[in-house]
């Protein structure tokens, strides 16, 4: 059984240890149990606004598992009691687990996701949006406020359109050059797509390493996006993986 787990709001400014680490980690914790197999942690950009309480960029993290429907209960347990142990003094941390398959209307979710992304919204309507769909949604510590990004990262990965995974991909140096087919081989990315027009790269066509190499969610997969070079480069190659700050939007 597929599920959604997402967490929001578990630091403060002084911890350097940010939700992202936290959400890798539970996710290998609740492998370690034997209790699913998770895949990789997404992070998604909520609504930065002085309303807004966050620490740095106000974003949620969020990872989807195959797990045992046995262990449903005990995830969401465990996932309450770890953000009690790990999140920070001050942090208002927010758990929610969804079963995509059990949710009466995705669509709702979907948009308060996206609706996350551009105004102010509050923990009692996320509560009555989650009660709604049958959605798990707790608070574990502060104001609970975390409780908001949280079912809003849970709506964006479900859309399977917003994110950037967390983490960077280290297949070799800057500047030099992969063809897609060792980048598929390498890593977990599934497709290769230049960022200008939407096309996806054939196989043998070779990509520059930039100095990061991060995948984002588009189409429920992950997709490095690449912007054709001017030039040129190592071994032929005619394409460039974005910079971190061409995937600002993503």
């Amino acid at each position: 059984m597929r599920a959604l787990i997402c967490i929001d709001d578990t630091d403060n400014i002084e911890i350097k240890r940010g939700t992202g680490q936290l959400a890798s980690l539970l996710a290998e914790e609740i492998e370690q149990k034997g209790w699913a197999k998770c895949e990789a942690v997404t992070r998604h950009q909520l609504f930065v606004h002085p309303d807004v309480p966050y620490t740095s960029h106000n974003s949620a993290m969020c990872f989807a598992a195959e797990i045992e429907p046995r262990h449903l209960e005990d995830i969401i347990a465990y996932g309450g009691e770890f953000l009690k142990r790990e999140r920070a003094e001050g942090s208002d941390p927010g758990l929610c687990v969804a079963i995509p398959e059990r949710i009466t209307n995705p669509g709702w979710l979907i948009a308060f996701g996206f609706s996350a992304k551009q105004e102010v919204l509050n923990k009692d309507y996320a509560y009555g949006v989650a009660a709604e769909l049958g959605i798990h949604l707790s608070e574990h510590g502060g104001t609970g406020d975390g409780v908001v990004g949280a079912l809003a990262g849970t709506g964006l990965r479900l859309s399977g359109n917003d994110g950037r995974f967390r983490g960077k991909f280290t297949i070799g140096m800057p500047g030099e050059s992969l063809t897609v087919a060792e980048i598929y081989a390498k890593t977990y990315i599934t497709r290769v797509r230049n960022k200008e027009d939407g096309r996806f790269l054939l196989p043998d066509e070779r990509v520059e390493l930039g100095e990061v190499v991060k995948a984002v969610l588009i189409e429920r997969e992950a997709v490095l996006l690449v912007n054709p070079l001017a030039e040129p480069g190592d071994q032929g190659a005619v394409w460039r993986t974005c910079s971190k700050e061409e995937l600002k939007g993503y």
